[in-house]
């Protein structure tokens, strides 16, 4: 049998009392929740375990979803700053776009924006107790891109735009994980600790099911994307910094 979704008007709702609602509604069993005229509350989400499905109309505030584990967030709008923020397994899909640190510590699920995202976009990922995160962006990022990057992929088509990132640091300090950014990236934009190397046939079999995945969730055409036009950014070092640092 069918259950109508919990519809939350949350217009002018404070985020404490916002989030005790939808963490009591996914104890009593409800498994699907739609907030409407969101803007501006932050921690939504937060810590929430569980098989549930949200769906968020409007533009929510930081750290949405952060430190999740299990459900799913569909976001009909833009997302402020750190959407994912040390999240540990489930679903983020940004119809708009988002602000900085976006995937910010992420260590398993998966962050997919439709749009662009700030500066420091998966700052720390890292794969955590065999988990692998995903941040998929389908327009651009600024500068820092996968910043002290320990884990997991970051991938940047730029629709509409080639190369798909054209900010300074991409990968600075990075020492594990992978970038991918659609398009030659020249090296001058690579940060301290990152190298690029051939994006292979290999890659693109490995990196197609993501693709299509990003694609299809936002009702975009993939055939343009599945080529190997891309940059891959890796760690030059497992220790990127060891030398800034004086050892007895």
């Amino acid at each position: 049998m069918e259950v109508d979704p919990l519809v939350i008007d949350v217009k002018g709702m404070h985020y404490t009392p916002l989030n005790r609602m939808i963490r009591e509604a996914v104890a009593s069993g409800v498994r699907d929740i739609v907030l409407n005229n969101v803007l501006g509350q932050r921690f939504i989400g937060n810590g929430l375990r569980g098989n549930v499905k949200i769906i968020i109309n409007g533009v929510p505030g930081g750290d949405l979803g952060m430190f999740m584990s299990g459900p799913e967030f569909e976001i009909f709008g833009d997302s402020e700053h750190a959407p994912g923020n040390t999240m540990d397994n489930g679903y983020l899909f940004i119809h708009g776009s988002a602000g900085d640190a976006v995937a910010h510590s992420m260590r398993g699920g998966k962050v997919f924006v439709k749009g662009n995202i700030g500066y420091r976009g998966g700052i720390h990922m890292k794969e955590y107790d065999g988990k692998y995160p995903i941040l998929a962006v389908g327009g651009t990022t600024h500068a820092f891109l996968g910043e002290y990057m320990a884990g997991g992929l970051i991938l940047v088509l730029g629709i509409g735009q080639e190369p798909a990132v054209r900010d300074r640091g991409i990968g600075s300090g990075i020492h594990g994980g992978e970038i991918v950014i659609r398009g030659d990236i020249s090296e001058k934009l690579l940060g301290v600790g990152a190298k690029k190397v051939e994006f292979t046939k290999k890659d693109l079999e490995r990196l197609t099911p993501v693709i299509e995945e990003f694609c299809e969730r936002f009702g975009i055409d993939p055939a343009p994307f599945l080529d190997t036009n891309y940059s891959r950014i890796i760690p030059a070092s497992s220790r990127p910094f060891a030398g800034k640092y004086t050892w007895e």
